[in-house]
């Protein structure tokens, strides 16, 4: 933070233990951290040139005012800019930084802010969704996720790795003299007049604190139906069940793989002004016009079950839980179902099949499950290949087998190769893959008796597409590659 005539700087507050406090009226208030050197009082009258009003604190309260005092520093989109065009880039952001003990110990820590706000600017000019900062022996890695795959854009010298993880905590509102546990946090910033979110997690590591800061842009995850990239029988039928008045539908997939943004856009269609539109997220992610959004708080005990016991007493007419994680957050989302609303929510299984069988293990009973769930779509995103450096191939027979098709219809596959347009990926942007179940009379009969997951998946498949099969268009389009599906998706096998 720049100085001014009535701040200090934010090494200097930290160091000496003294922090300008809000009010005071003509003079200033001065918090003192307890065992402070009473020479920094000296100090402290001397920079700010005004009468003090000096407050004793302990060393807690003093870091919490610390921390209040200079997360208002944000990223500044323009001045991110500027460093990087004048400068050359992210590295040339850390040769800028001075050849010193503690790079904080001077009176200006504008070079690692400029570093801080030159990462996050080309983060979101690169379109990644996570920054991961983690120290090593040696060095610090810091790598980018861009299109689901992590890459490395900077390994400078680790004593980087402390004052950079300091100040990302003081922006983030976290305590940055507590390093044994994880904390999590956020950061508002505004980059071209879009709002960006930066999502705070640091975690205690060998080598001292790694931090991952994930970036949402509310402008990706606000998508139409039709622009989630289903094909055109999925998209319908996925429309059919959000027009039932009741009963649970379930998104899966790992992390990453874009279930809020589908059921964001699934909300957005149930959510047509007549209906109280109510969730449950840990934590939320992007704001919602018109709906009502709860954030969970596991220290206090606002847990998915107990939020969502509560909140049917708000007579909602549809609800969203973020993810059923246990048995107790399942049970009520069903019973819920079971008295006529829509349910929303998210498991964590590999396939659609996979969400039945979970649902049963952890103790859901079978005639409910059939009774009340409604459909399980599974996803997954796949890397798109570079339309300036992809090259075609002659597709070989095992290619054409691996996904069932003939040489009439994808004489040639393509692949990635590598450009200054992708970064030398061979890939930019993603694409949507999906699975659907919908739960018809036949697959509710298999489920109530306790069908196996095999079963549940050869009835329910026989007629559409699974995830892989539902892949193949992009191989055949050669808007992907083998690989990358293979990559993605679990090969089918034969049974």
């Amino acid at each position: 933070m720049s100085q001014t005539d009535t701040d200090l700087s934010y090494s200097f507050a930290r160091d000496k233990g003294v922090v300008v406090l809000p009010g005071g009226g003509g003079d200033i208030r001065l918090g003192v951290r307890k065992g402070a050197d009473p020479f920094s009082l000296i100090e402290a009258r001397r920079v700010l040139r005004r009468p003090l009003q000096v407050q004793a604190m302990e060393a807690q309260e003093f870091e919490r005012a610390l921390t209040e005092r200079y997360a208002r520093d944000g990223v500044s989109g323009d001045e991110a800019e500027a460093a990087l065009d004048n400068q050359g880039g992210l590295a040339s952001l850390v040769d800028g930084i001075p050849e010193t003990a503690d790079l904080l110990d001077g009176d200006d820590d504008a070079p690692v802010i400029r570093l801080i706000n030159g990462l996050i600017y080309e983060a979101v000019n690169r379109k990644a969704s996570d920054i991961h900062i983690e120290p090593h022996e040696d060095n610090l890695s810091v790598r980018y996720r861009i299109d689901g795959v992590l890459q490395e854009v900077l390994t400078p010298t680790r004593r980087l790795a402390a004052p950079l993880t300091s100040r990302i905590k003081v922006m983030a509102r976290l305590d940055i003299a507590e390093k044994r546990i994880p904390q999590d946090g956020r950061i508002s910033l505004s980059i071209g007049g879009r709002s960006i979110d930066v999502r705070v997690s640091t975690l205690p590591s060998r080598y001292g604190e790694r931090v991952t800061m994930r970036l949402l842009d509310t402008r990706n995850a606000l998508l139409g139906l039709d622009e989630l990239g289903m094909d055109e029988v999925t998209l319908d039928r996925f429309r059919e069940i959000l027009a039932q008045p009741n009963g649970i539908t379930l998104v899966t997939g790992p992390t990453g793989s874009g279930k809020t943004t589908t059921l964001y856009s699934a909300l957005s269609v149930l959510n047509n002004g007549e209906r109280n539109v109510m969730t449950l997220e840990d934590p939320i992610e992007y704001g919602l016009e018109g709906i009502s959004q709860t954030q969970m708080h596991h220290k206090v005990g606002l847990t998915f079950a107990a939020t969502l016991r509560a909140i049917l007493r708000h007579d909602p007419d549809v609800v969203m839980v973020g993810e059923i994680r246990d048995l107790e957050t399942a049970k009520v989302a069903f019973e819920f179902a079971s008295t006529g609303r829509p349910v929303l929510s998210t498991v964590h299984t590999n396939s659609a099949a996979g969400a039945i069988q979970r649902l049963r293990d952890m103790g859901i009973e079978p005639y409910v499950l059939a009774a009340t769930l409604k459909a399980v779509i599974a996803q997954r995103l796949v890397r798109k290949l570079c339309d300036h450096c992809c090259k075609p191939h002659q597709s070989t027979p095992e290619e054409l087998a691996m996904f069932g098709l003939t040489p009439e219809e994808a004489p040639q596959l393509w692949r990635p190769t590598g450009c200054m347009a992708c970064n030398n990926t061979g890939y930019n942007g993603r694409l949507g893959v999906y699975e659907l179940i919908s739960v018809n009379s036949g697959l509710r009969d298999l489920i109530r008796a306790d069908g196996s997951e095999d079963a549940i998946q050869d009835m329910a498949f026989a007629e559409h597409d699974t995830l892989f099969r539902n892949a193949a268009r992009y191989v055949k389009t050669g808007q992907t590659s083998v690989e990358e599906v293979l990559r993605v998706c679990r090969r089918e096998e034969e049974h």
